[in-house]
């Protein structure tokens, strides 16, 4: 295993492939901050000075990150194999997210001759928001991807994504009108209703508490509380929090700790 930082931090329950390669740019990276049962597959290569992934965090085989500059991946991502994420000019991407396999996501444009006068020489951060989905060999430049956004398979997207909107094709147009939405209003009620459910399929009702709003948590009595309003939870790392995590994703439900990177 080539883990080669500064400072590096490895969370409980993490596997990393013994091929996998994470380093700096020039030898050691400055930092890389690896969250709670985050699995990174076999050679994954993730080269970037500073680096941050969240908790039940998944990249699969043979991905490369890269980048000057910082590359932030929030809690529950998903990023599927030969994928390439690029931080030349920054990435941030936010809280359960996913990026099916063999997607690229490309903060930046660099090649043409400047001293013959190109004119595509650029870097750009990018920002993709919580809940965005790339569901699989999509193309994305620098753009900004609002909460809930999604692309479908093989869309070529160069412009921004609006919170809760469906786009496709190449380059990609906003087809939410003929397809729909990707996310449909849930009411509170029914969202506990089924958290309940969930916690009595895995049988650990003792110590799991679902509740409505964060001010029903009893902070001392040490169980893990799903705040259904907010969708958090406070992090105890029990065997039944887990449990009832890795159970939830990725497609039943998505929690993030209080306590987030």
């Amino acid at each position: 295993m080539n883990l080669l930082a500064e400072e590096l931090i490895i969370g409980e329950g993490t596997v990393i492939h013994p091929s996998a390669i994470i380093r700096g740019l020039k030898g050691k990276a400055k930092r890389v901050v690896i969250g709670d049962h985050v699995y990174i597959g076999e050679q994954v290569q993730i080269i970037c000075d500073d680096f941050q992934i969240g908790d039940y965090s998944k990249i699969q085989h043979r991905t490369t990150i890269h980048g000057y500059k910082p590359c932030k991946i929030g809690h529950n991502a998903w990023i599927g194999q030969h994928c390439i994420l690029d931080s030349i000019g920054g990435m941030n991407i936010g809280n359960n997210c996913g990026i099916g396999a063999h997607s690229q996501l490309w903060s930046h444009i660099k090649f043409g001759d400047t001293l013959e006068g190109s004119n595509f020489h650029s870097a750009k951060e990018m920002n993709i928001g919580n809940d965005v989905w790339f569901v699989g060999h999509c193309i994305v430049s620098p753009i900004s991807a609002d909460d809930k956004s999604m692309a479908l398979a093989g869309s070529v997207i160069t412009h921004d994504m609006a919170y809760n909107r469906l786009y496709g094709g190449s380059p990609a147009k906003d087809l939410t009108e003929q397809l729909g939405a990707p996310y449909t209003e849930v009411s509170l009620e029914e969202k506990v209703e089924r958290m309940v459910a969930y916690v009595e399929d895995v049988n650990v009702s003792e110590d799991i508490v679902i509740v409505r709003y964060a001010n029903e948590i009893d902070f001392t009595d040490g169980k893990s509380y799903f705040v259904v309003n907010d969708r958090r939870y406070t992090k105890r790392g029990t065997p039944a929090e887990v449990a009832f995590m890795k159970y939830l994703l990725p497609e039943k439900a998505k929690f993030v700790p209080y306590d987030i990177l």
